[in-house]
C-alpha cells in the first residue's frame, strides 16, 4: 500500500485454537494459539503468542496548582535492572493495580496516600492506553490529580508488599527539564509530563476557579 492509498476495510475476526496458562507466579502468563483476519480478507496461519496478563492499572501525576509543584516517586524496577539500565531506580507517577471491585479513580486516590502521603482533591483524566500491547494486557488509566504539596515527600510504601518508595516534590519547571534531558524513561510519566506541559495553565485556571 502506497502512502496515498487508503485501506478499504478493517479486519475484525480472531479465531482461538487454544488458551493455556503457563505461569502463575508474580506475573500470570498465557499462551495463545490464534489466527486473525488480514486486510486482504484472508486469515493468517495459526500464530503462537505468549501474553502477560497484567490487568488494569490506575496512575496519577499529583499536581499542586497553587505552588506549581508535582510529586514524583522513585523506586527500584526489576525490568529496568534486567535490561541493564544504568539507573534502575526510576522516577515515576503514582500507580497501582486495579483490583476486582475497584475503579481506577479509587486506586489512584489510595495509592497517592500509600506512595506519596498525599490526598487527591480532584482528578482530571489524561489518557487510557495499552502500555505494551504486543505482549501484555495492561491497560493504563492515567490522571492528573490535584494535591496540596506542602510537607509532602519522604519514604513511603507498604511493608507487607516490600515497597521502598521515595516521594519527592518537584517544581513544574524542574520536572519538565528532567523530561527534556532524558531523566524520565517510562511511558506513563512521559505521557503525564508531556500532557502537563501543555495543560497546566488550563487545569490551574479550572481548579482554582
Amino acid at each position: 500500500m502506497t502512502p496515498n492509498q487508503q485501506k478499504t476495510r478493517t479486519p475484525s475476526t480472531v479465531r482461538t485454537k487454544s488458551d493455556e496458562k503457563i505461569s502463575d507466579g508474580y506475573l500470570e502468563i498465557r499462551r495463545y494459539q490464534i489466527s486473525h483476519e488480514k486486510y486482504d480478507g484472508n486469515q493468517t496461519p495459526i500464530l503462537c503468542r505468549e501474553v502477560m496478563d497484567r490487568g488494569s492499572v490506575g496512575a496519577v501525576i499529583p499536581f499542586d496548582p497553587i505552588r506549581q509543584e508535582l510529586i514524583l516517586i522513585e523506586q527500584f524496577r526489576i525490568g529496568a535492572w534486567a535490561a541493564g539500565w544504568p539507573q534502575p531506580w526510576l522516577l515515576e507517577c503514582v500507580a497501582g493495580i486495579v483490583e476486582e471491585g475497584e475503579t481506577a479513580e479509587e486506586v489512584v486516590c489510595r495509592e497517592a496516600q500509600e506512595e506519596a502521603g498525599g490526598e487527591i482533591l480532584q482528578l482530571e483524566p489524561i489518557a487510557k492506553y495499552f502500555s505494551t500491547p504486543g505482549a501484555c494486557t495492561e491497560l493504563v488509566s492515567l490522571f492528573c490529580g490535584r494535591i496540596d504539596s506542602a510537607g509532602l515527600g519522604g519514604i513511603h510504601g507498604l511493608e507487607t508488599e516490600n515497597e521502598d518508595i521515595c516521594a519527592t516534590v518537584w517544581s513544574l519547571e524542574d520536572a519538565l527539564s528532567a523530561l527534556r534531558n532524558g531523566a524520565i524513561c517510562n511511558s506513563m510519566t512521559l505521557i503525564a509530563l508531556q500532557w502537563l506541559s501543555g495543560q497546566h495553565g488550563r487545569i490551574t485556571e479550572e481548579w482554582l476557579g
